[in-house]
């Protein structure tokens, strides 16, 4: 936590000398968020392969991973970094973005990338992220969730995980354990979009978010993203 302060610290007074490279890096959030709002609307828009409503509206954080790649997955690591945001009131909190590490995306033959949807279907599930990293399997039960539009046939599996994962490689999407993996906050890429120091917890308690950020908020409520600019 400390050098991650200090390499905010660092990128704070970097954009204050009029840094590009700080520029490019809040444009490479932007464009985490924008592939993640397409992974939501491109999900919703077929609804016999969509994950259950019921367990979208029980959900209470969701974490989206665009573009897993299978070379980084090959050579470990860190290896897929998306943005997660958790019920806020009524809403949706402003998004934090994170990094999955480690542990197996289950790559079908032939897919060179995969998007990871991530339900957290309880507070339990996601606290110790907020702190350090939660590791998933051990500090959180997670289960690849059902596809569609009923829930009925669920697992005592899936019932209890307090993770539902799924994964869309090559136009299908399905369930999938991530059993192994882990789940972190990327501070520095939250520092970095936000312009100061934010940790997971207060970015995920909290209503205020760029206007970059609407769209995927937007597709979290299952409405249409609009076209907006930070």
């Amino acid at each position: 936590m400390t050098n991650s302060i200090v390499r905010c610290g660092v990128a704070l007074t970097l954009g204050l000398l009029g840094s590009t490279a700080i520029d490019a890096s809040v444009d490479g959030d932007v464009k985490r968020l924008a592939d993640a709002t397409t992974v939501l609307s491109e999900i919703h828009a077929a609804p016999d392969r969509d994950i259950p409503d019921d367990l979208w509206q029980k959900a209470e954080c969701i974490a989206v991973i665009p573009g897993v790649k299978k070379a980084a997955f090959v050579l470990g690591g860190e290896y897929g970094k998306g943005v997660i945001s958790c019920r806020a009131g009524n809403g949706w909190s402003a998004p934090g973005f994170l990094v999955i590490e480690k542990g197996s995306v289950g790559f079908q033959i032939g897919a060179e990338s995969v998007e990871l949807v991530l339900l957290v279907m309880n507070r339990k599930g996601i606290d110790k992220l907020f702190d350090n990293k939660i590791a998933l399997g051990a500090e959180a039960s997670v289960a690849g969730g059902p596809v569609g539009r009923d829930t009925k046939a669920m697992t005592d599996g899936q019932l209890k995980a307090q993770i539902l994962s799924y994964s869309r490689a090559q136009g299908l999407f399905a369930g999938i354990d991530l059993t192994g993996g882990a789940l972190k906050p990327d501070n520095d890429e939250n520092c970095e979009y936000y312009g100061k120091n934010v940790t997971a917890r207060s970015l995920l308690l909290q209503r205020e978010a760029p206007a970059s950020a609407q769209p995927f908020l937007n597709a979290l409520e299952r409405h249409a993203p609009s076209v907006q600019s930070r």
